[in-house]
């Protein structure tokens, strides 16, 4: 198997000061520019929202839920999302 030199392995943290660590680092390494949230380490928004399978949501700029979806992959309905996500952009004016 082939790796790409550039990937960085992160042990998986064992506290939140490490948690902090590994969400700045991939920050800043994928230059993301969004609001980045971290969990606790009991993973108690993890566990809320998770999905199983996966699951699409968007969090509205209120925080609350303005789409989930169905379970995936098959419940994946992009057009779905956008449509809520044009919704949510409207009502901030963007």
């Amino acid at each position: 198997m082939r790796v790409n030199p550039r990937l960085k392995y992160i042990k998986d943290p064992t506290n939140i000061f490490e948690r902090f660590q590994v969400a700045n680092t991939c920050v800043n390494d994928l230059n993301i520019s969004i609001p980045t949230l971290i969990d606790d380490m009991k993973n108690t928004t993890a566990r809320a929202y998770k999905g199983h399978p996966d699951r699409l949501y968007l969090v509205g700029k209120d925080g609350k839920i303005a789409y989930q979806g169905a379970p995936g992959p098959m419940g994946f309905k992009t057009e779905e999302i956008a449509v809520a996500l044009k919704a949510e952009l409207k009502k901030i004016g963007s």
